[in-house]
């Protein structure tokens, strides 16, 4: 049985407190039921306990290693990424006309929570390519999906998402890397850099398929001119494409998936295939980017969750010390679980992982919804309901993913810091979440300063009116008042002070968004929230019809309590902040520091 994530909570949260099987009612997913459900997440457990985990601490000892013409991973991965290709995980999620099975997204999200658990490094690999492919498949013309295409879903090539250069990471409108046409159409010469690449070169598999953006010659400058491409390590005669692997990064964590520096045409032979139309790339680039967005979301779930239960196995197992009130030293000490202050930092990571797991989870329906409604009206409302969750789903698990493996490794005591045991790996594979897809400080812009004004702010209204559905369902449940209570104070008080925070408007974007990371670092906090409300009901809801596992919703309900007792009322000091007439980040000046 797996020792890194709950089953239990897992199933809990697909078809209990979210309802996943409604997504059957679609024609595109009507050929799945519970059934083919359970067994596509039984199938990523036994290929996360018999593959994955065994090596995750190996992979992270013996992390790639660069020579001149070779990156080389661990031995095991080949094999590995070959699996995911045959299993056809790397797919899954495409029709069936080009192989794939019609898989909800939601569901593939579940089953990629188990492999990131198991061993986050290994997990990157197959699913960057899931994401370059599915690049192809939806901008790229018949001859580039045919070429690509079927050798990333088997595994053989990798796929990344080529984006940051040395002088261009957040600010992709300063991209320089450049795209010269040739005499075959669609043809470009590619010139430039890049770096920080995810798995932008190993030995694991037979080619690396970049999409890659760069500039055409007399685009448009700024965002406006960017375009995308595929740009492979070899081209499709065999031959090299000029795409050189100038180094790799040693990381604080995260080791065993390699991270590069790529420079292409340095010969002037760098050959890139337009995807699409010119001038559209960040346009297309922004799929992948916002399904990576979430997806990092569910990295960060998915580690904390990991040292979340090397913690609580810990805990129920080591003695230490007696209850205050026993004063009897001949007593036997009592597992660590038995002290409050334990309790609590168990706690804490049990409501930050659960809470974070069913937000992710309900973006994940949100999107498979958008992608078949055919209702126009409905659409809409999803897809900007979708829009302002995404910054806090990616961001909100990430931040508070630091925080949860650090507590796991207080629970450990110096045992934690040791490694010995694998909490300290979990914290420092938790440190890339909140820099990648989009620092926490790009989303707070982006939530602040775009989402919420987009269409006259209806994705902001959708968010208000899904919250206040889910406390009116709650509100019905007398069992559950303290709770309901303190989230509906919250709520308003936040909606309420966002209103007052939009004022500042007025005063020019300086001042609006000066605070915009506490901004997001509020929306977030009072989405965890929700989500721990919609938990307790659903819980609820089952004692009442006498539930077979009482002691799992009673432990649903009260960490919905600890929730909305220790986490929620932090957002009394952030909403203060927003009524704020200083600002010292505006006012100080770089000669006072």
């Amino acid at each position: 049985m797996a020792s890194f994530y709950s089953k239990r909570d897992l199933y809990y949260q697909l078809f209990e407190n979210q309802n996943c099987l409604e997504l059957t009612s679609y024609p595109y997913f009507s050929d799945h039921s519970y059934e083919t459900f359970t067994l596509v997440l039984d199938a990523a457990a036994q290929l996360a306990e018999k593959s994955m985990y065994p090596i995750f601490r190996e992979m992270d000892r013996q992390e790639p290693q660069w020579t001149p013409g070779e990156v080389k991973v661990h031995p095991d991965l080949k094999a590995i990424i070959r699996q995911f290709g045959q299993d056809g995980w790397i797919n899954a999620i495409f029709s069936y006309e080009e192989g794939g099975q019609q898989l909800p997204w939601t569901i593939h999200m579940g089953a990629g929570f188990i492999f990131q658990a198991a061993n986050y490094s290994a997990s990157v690999f197959p699913f960057l390519t899931t994401g370059a492919a599915n690049l192809i498949r939806t901008f790229g013309s018949k001859e580039l999906r045919d070429s690509y295409t079927p050798k990333m879903y088997s595994g053989e090539w990798q796929g990344t998402m080529a984006l940051t250069e040395p002088d261009a990471g957040s600010s992709l409108s300063d991209l320089s890397t450049k795209a010269s046409p040739t005499p075959k159409e669609g043809v470009y010469s590619i010139q430039g850099q890049k770096i920080y690449i995810s798995a932008g070169d190993h030995n694991a598999c037979e080619n690396i398929i970049h999409l890659m953006l760069a500039r055409i010659e007399g685009a448009p400058p700024g965002t406006k001119g960017i375009s995308l491409f595929v740009v492979p390590k070899i081209r499709l005669d065999g031959t090299a494409n000029d795409v050189l692997t100038q180094g790799i990064y040693h990381k604080m964590g995260y080791k065993g998936a390699p991270i590069v520096h790529l420079m292409m045409g340095s010969e002037g032979a760098c050959e890139g295939y337009l995807v699409g139309e010119p001038h559209q790339g960040l346009k297309y680039m922004f799929q992948m980017m916002n399904e990576a967005r979430l997806g990092i979301g569910m990295n960060a779930t998915a580690i904390s969750t990991a040292a979340y239960q090397a913690s609580l196995g810990y805990a129920k197992q080591r003695p230490q010390g007696r209850r205050l009130t026993e004063k009897d030293i001949s007593k036997a000490q009592v597992p660590i679980i038995e002290h409050a202050d334990v309790k609590r930092m168990l706690l804490f990571q049990k409501s930050m992982c659960e809470g974070s797991l069913a937000l992710l989870i309900y973006c994940g329906l949100i999107a498979d919804k958008v992608s078949q409604e055919t209702r126009l009206e409905l659409k809409k409302e999803g897809e900007l309901l979708l829009d302002v969750l995404i910054p806090i789903a990616k961001t909100y698990p990430s931040e508070m993913g630091i925080q949860s493996t650090s507590m796991a490794i207080q629970v450990l005591g110096g045992a934690g810091y040791t490694t010995d045991f694998p909490t300290e790996q979990y914290f420092r594979e938790s440190r890339i979440h909140p820099i990648h897809e989009g620092t926490t400080g790009i989303h707070g812009l982006d939530l602040l300063g775009r989402k919420l004004f987009l269409e006259d702010g209806l994705g902001w209204k959708m968010l208000h009116k899904e919250m206040e559905k889910s406390l009116q369902e709650a509100l019905v449940f007398e069992e559950l008042k303290t709770i309901t209570t303190s989230f509906q104070h919250y709520f308003q008080s936040f909606f309420q002070a966002t209103v007052r925070l939009l004022e500042k408007r007025d005063l020019g974007p300086l001042v609006l968004l000066a605070d915009a990371t506490l901004f997001l670092e509020a929306a977030g906090i009072l989405c965890h929230a929700w989500m721990w409300l919609k938990q307790a009901s659903t819980s609820q809801k089952a004692l009442l019809q006498d539930a077979k596992d009482p002691d799992f919703h009673l432990g649903k309900i009260e960490t919905a309590r600890y929730t909305m007792e220790y986490e929620l009322i932090k957002l009394k000091g952030l909403m203060e902040r927003f009524t704020a007439s200083s600002y010292p980040t505006l006012s100080m000046k770089n000669e006072w520091f």
